[in-house]
């Protein structure tokens, strides 16, 4: 029963055109091989002998399915496969064919029981099974204490065995062997082909490719091929070279066993009636999950072996990851000292001041607010609290200690309003106001002046310019807005501020605190309704310290966004680095991904390894990128006390998902690319 039926094939190659040509004359072509019509039966044993050029390498690789002819039919087990696409031709090479190539083509990253399980890998064995499966064959080979060596760690002969094997592992209908002796010494070139001839004995179908008439005549048909037609198509007589006799006879290389040889023949006789259309049902249900397990574990396998490459592909999107988080950090605590700056004038506070705004020069002249003002608001259901306030600068003294400090005369509901906390004695209260009470609270800074740490200041008297004045409470320190927290203030009832210090019945401005349950802007015009009433005119402008938050809230987000945007252009970069690496890896990589093709992968195989390793990269990058953000802003929170970095985990989650589509977007090109490699044209690149 004929198991390959070649009819006419020919196989013709483009030719680039020298440069001096015109661009418009065709592309020359060299024929390879022309008008080959060829059966191969179930079981037989050849070999297609013929000088560099004859066509013999390509004829075996239109065989194997590594190349496919111009022109002709190829019938597998009856069945056409001229119109195969590459995944169909990938399942006949993955269930059908074993390759033994001259130069072994095994990783070196590997060992040899996973070199031996690619192919399986690609053909949905479980892990277990194929490993099981793996060390039999090894064994049976006589590698059994070789199993996991790497293959740079073996001779020529022991790699060339773990190749046999690796054509084993899904059964090998077929072997093909491209000068299997060529790269060995006499000894282990006898020994592969003892192998061969074993497996032959089998039940499996080997075709060698050789220019060694010795080689040949272990075949028991040689074809001939010159200028890419058969010259010579007999039957041998079955001598062999005695000198390869002695030297098999003499050494210690191991022939395949004959467990192995039984297991494979009984392997063999289940069923080569026609050709397989998927995967066996007891393997297709890992395949799925499989598949990306194992891609992702040769993933980092290759960027374990690649560090140093790998740590620079990852550098780009490392520093890109760390800047965003950093960055947001810094703006986020920038935006909460601002704020809790702004704080100290009070929540939900609104400010009443004379003229048209700040920056009014006529403002200083207008004296319209007045305490009664601050009475009538006081009485509206919205008003939470409301304080007078008039100030000026004097000078203080204490005994023989004088210093300056800001005069505030202020009503009772100041300390409310502005949450000033009264860490020592008390606050004055409404009869203050009215008994004109020479009663002052002074701050943390102006008790630190005057008094040393174990003194009471409370019930001392102290002089404002002229004015003496008894403390009765001293307030716990706290950030004065837009003002410096290290000047010295002292608050006394407004009504003695206006009528005994300053001889003033206008007011500076007034404070109300709003209640939290209404808008603010509405409180805001109601009020400037009500004064502009009052006064005839609007003669006095609002500040709202809630709009002043908002509006540094939406600055600073905008400065972050911004310098956020600059450094997600890094992130840019990096994956266009990761992009060129990648690229980069395609090509130096370009023998293994032939290997894996001529295995059996598919081109969705392919592009997910390096999707995978794409991915990888970008997201052992953006972790280590986070980290580094965190660790160093968690120094710069211990070193500066002015302000503390705040992290957003939104943006850290961002930034890790960021990555990881850079990973995916970058990844895909370098990824189509090697998917899209013909396996001859990876196999012979150099």
């Amino acid at each position: 029963m004929n198991i390959i039926s070649l009819k006419n094939i020919s196989r013709t190659f483009k030719t680039s055109l020298p440069k001096n040509s015109k661009e418009s004359a065709p592309s020359p072509q060299v024929t390879v091989l022309q008008g080959i019509t060829l059966e191969i039966a179930q079981g037989e044993m050849l070999a297609i002998m013929g000088t560099s050029g004859s066509g013999k390498s390509t004829l075996m690789n239109i065989l194997g399915c590594l190349d496919t002819a111009s022109s002709g039919d190829y019938l597998f087990h009856g069945k056409n496969i001229a119109k195969f696409d590459a995944d169909e031709l990938a399942q006949l090479r993955r269930e059908h064919f074993g390759f033994i190539f001259q130069r072994y083509h095994l990783l070196n990253t590997l060992s040899a029981r996973k070199n031996v399980e690619i192919p399986a890998m690609y053909a949905g064995m479980p892990a277990k099974v194929r490993a099981l499966k793996a060390g039999e064959i090894l064994s049976s080979l006589g590698l059994d204490d070789r199993i996991d060596y790497n293959p740079n760690q073996l001779s020529g002969g022991q790699q060339q065995r773990v190749s046999i094997a690796r054509a084993l592992i899904n059964g090998g209908e077929v072997i093909l062997a491209d000068e299997p002796t060529g790269a060995l010494d006499s000894v282990s070139g006898a020994s592969v082909l003892e192998n061969l001839k074993a497996l032959n004995k089998a039940g499996h179908t080997i075709i060698m490719v050789t220019h060694d008439r010795n080689v040949a005549s272990h075949a028991r048909r040689i074809i001939e091929l010159k200028d890419g037609e058969i010259i010579a198509d007999y039957l041998n007589d079955q001598k062999t070279n005695n000198q390869d006799h002695n030297n098999l006879e003499n050494s210690s290389e191991p022939v395949l066993s004959n467990i192995q040889t039984q297991s494979l023949t009984q392997s063999e006789s289940e069923s080569k009636s026609q050709i397989k259309t998927k995967i066996p049902k007891s393997y297709s249900k890992f395949s799925g999950v499989q598949r990306i397990a194992d891609a992702f574990k040769m993933a980092l396998v290759s960027m374990i072996m690649q560090k140093m490459r790998t740590f620079l592909t990852m550098l780009g999107i490392i520093i890109g990851i760390a800047s965003v988080v950093i960055i947001v950090a810094i703006g986020n605590g920038t935006t909460d000292k601002i704020l809790n700056d702004i704080s100290g004038l009070g929540t939900s506070t609104l400010e009443v001041y004379p003229g048209s705004g700040f920056g009014d020069r006529n403002s200083g002249r207008v004296r319209s607010l007045k305490p009664s003002d601050a009475q009538y608001l006081k009485e509206q259901p919205y008003i939470h609290s409301v304080t007078p306030t008039v100030s000026s600068n004097k000078m203080i003294r204490y005994g023989n200690i004088a210093v300056n400090a800001v005069i505030s005369g202020v009503g009772a509901d100041f300390f409310e309003v502005r949450d000033y906390k009264i860490t020592e004695g008390v606050g004055f209260n409404r009869q203050s106001e009215d008994d004109l009470a020479l009663e002052a609270v002074i701050d943390q800074n102006t008790r630190d002046k005057l008094f040393a740490k174990t003194d009471n200041p409370l019930g001392e008297v102290i002089l404002l310019g002229n004015l003496p004045v008894r403390i009765i409470g001293v307030s716990a320190p706290k950030a004065a807005g837009f003002g410096s927290s290290a000047s010295l203030e002292v608050w006394i009832p407004y009504s003695s501020a206006m009528k005994r210090m300053l001889g003033q019945s206008f007011l500076r401005n007034i404070t109300l605190r709003i209640n939290d349950d209404v808008d603010l802007a509405l409180a805001e015009n109601n009020i400037t309704e009500i004064l502009t009433r009052l006064h005839g005119k609007k003669d006095f402008f609002i500040i709202n310290t809630d709009a002043i938050r908002d509006t540094i809230k939406e600055t600073t987000g905008t400065l972050t966004l911004l310098v956020a945007s600059i450094a997600v252009i890094s992130l840019i970069v990096g994956g266009i680095g990761v992009m060129n690496i990648m690229l980069v890896s395609v090509s130096e990589r370009t023998r293994e991904i032939g290997m894996r093709m001529a295995v059996g992968a598919r081109k969705s195989d392919i592009s997910q390894q390096f999707i995978i390793e794409a991915v990888l990269v970008c997201l052992v990058g953006g972790l280590i990128g986070i980290a580094f953000a965190l660790i160093l802003g968690f120094g710069l929170n211990w070193l500066i006390t002015s302000f503390q970095l705040r992290f957003s985990w939104i943006t850290i989650v961002l930034a890790f998902t960021c990555s990881s589509f850079i990973g995916l977007t970058f990844g895909y090109f370098p990824a189509k690319r090697a998917a899209n490699l013909a396996p001859i044209e990876a196999l012979e690149r150099s």
